[in-house]
């Protein structure tokens, strides 16, 4: 946890954005994978460890604002729990870290909920995820649990938005925490990787590194040569000379920030001629993209400029025909780099997207496009000082969206066919960092990981 001062000017600048009510935080609980007790990885809801800093299952929390009172409700281990978890610090002990005073037992919440409703009296709440917490938000306040994300506050949500997008010092220092443990993740791969590793060995080492460093896996490892599969989470392949690797992992800290990296590797340790074509050109897009990012400008932008980059670049290898600003113009970079350029990053890897990305990622100035491939752009918004973004171009050879598009001659006159055909056994090559965007323009943040072409290499000379 930070500092109590840090939670209580938290909710003192939220509070400042509201008249009257309530301001509902529910917490996560924990969620069993195949019975009762026997659960997956606990994460706490964002926006309830930024508030109140308790990363600990079934709590909520309350800022009324007609009587000052900010209430956590939850309920304290019995003796029964002690058994089997031990002592722990009590909850009224966790929120004076919080610079809270006032706790409560969970069952007060029900009434205070209810008592609301009953006096028409507003409660503003973020929509809900899990599937548990919308059940009994639904019951408390009287509602079709099917609508309860209908009456999320519009208010609540574009306040918590506009505070957290924006991260302190201490919050990029924790993320640099996380970042750190992504170096060792990823070099340790680099140096791993050889001809007939499996991939559930090295995913396997991962794991282990990011559970011996204290932190816990921020989404489900993507470790596989084929790279084409932007998500893909299965690990059953052996490795063979000539292949290339797409990792694509990160870590949470005990303070709950994360890391997301991405980096592209040979198998045999060193790119062919081929692999060295792709990586470059995604290489070269990157880099447009970081001398792209500062304030003013729109991510919507930084996306585009970065695909032209890897238009011009297979244009250069004979994959795309004609004029380099008519491919743009008619969306040819969607064939190749079907996902966005990045994401918000913090307390969730992609960071407040939960509240709703047409609130988060988009507002009046710039709108979603319907574009195949921009359409997945889930940021495109203006950039400020102290937004924290991951920039992951990536050109993906994808054989089903080939046949789709070649069979119905889509951008026949921009997509040289016959010479992408060649390709379709390549997989797909993805760099990813994390980056903040400063006062002039941008840093990338935690310890350099091997990125450029020489680099990868030295290190899996190593």
């Amino acid at each position: 946890m930070f500092s109590s001062k840090i939670y209580i000017d938290r909710r003192n600048a939220l509070k400042k954005q509201f008249n009257s009510g309530l301001l509902l935080f529910m917490g996560n609980a924990e969620a069993p994978m195949n019975y009762p007790h026997n659960w997956y990885q606990f994460r706490q809801d964002g926006s309830f460890l930024y508030y109140w800093g308790i990363e600990q299952p079934d709590l909520a929390a309350v800022i009324d604002l007609d009587s000052g009172e900010e209430i956590i409700f939850g309920d304290e281990l019995t003796v029964v729990d002690i058994v089997w978890m031990g002592q722990q610090a009590t909850i009224a002990e966790k929120a004076t870290k919080a610079g809270v005073s006032l706790t409560k037992p969970f069952n007060a919440l029900t009434a205070l909920l209810k008592n609301a409703v009953s006096r028409n009296r507003k409660i503003h709440y973020l929509p809900q995820y899990r599937a548990d917490k919308a059940i009994y938000l639904a019951d408390c306040l009287g509602v079709n649990v099917k609508t309860i994300d209908e009456g999320a506050s519009t208010e609540l949500i574009l306040a918590v938005a506009a505070q957290r997008i924006v991260k302190s010092e201490e919050e990029i220092v924790e993320i640099e925490k996380a970042l750190n443990v992504s170096y060792d993740m990823h070099v340790a791969v680099m140096r791993e990787m050889i001809p007939g590793k499996k991939e559930y060995e090295l995913k396997g080492m991962v794991e282990g590194i990011v559970a011996s460093s204290n932190a816990k896996i921020a989404f489900p490892i993507i470790l596989s040569k084929n790279g084409q599969i932007l998500h893909n989470t299965t690990h059953f392949n052996t490795l063979k000379a000539g292949q290339i690797v797409v990792h694509d992992s990160g870590a949470v800290v005990e303070s709950g920030y994360c890391s997301d990296i991405t980096r592209t590797v040979p198998v045999s340790g060193k790119f062919d001629s081929r692999q060295k074509d792709i990586y470059t050109i995604v290489l070269n897009s990157q880099q447009k993209a970081f001398e792209m990012s500062r304030p003013g400008i729109f991510q919507k932008d930084v996306h585009l400029a970065a695909c032209k980059e890897i238009v011009s670049g297979l244009k250069d290898l004979g994959l795309v025909n004609g004029s380099v600003d008519d491919a743009m113009e008619a969306g040819v970079f969607g064939f190749f780099m079907q996902c966005g350029l990045g994401h918000l990053m913090g307390l969730d890897v992609h960071d407040l997207e939960g509240l709703g990305e047409s609130y988060v990622g988009y507002d009046k100035t710039v709108q979603r496009s319907t574009m195949f491939g921009l359409s997945s752009l889930r940021f495109g918004r203006q950039l400020q000082p102290g937004y924290v973004i991951t920039v992951e171009p990536g050109i993906y050879f994808i054989p089903a969206l080939f046949e789709m598009w070649k069979g119905e001659k889509t951008m026949a006159d921009f997509i040289n066919y016959n010479a992408v055909e060649k390709w379709l056994d390549f997989g797909g090559v993805r760099i990813e960092d994390d980056v903040v965007i400063t006062e002039k323009g941008n840093k990338i943040l935690g310890k350099h990981i091997p990125r450029s072409i020489d680099e990868v290499e030295s290190i899996m000379a190593e």
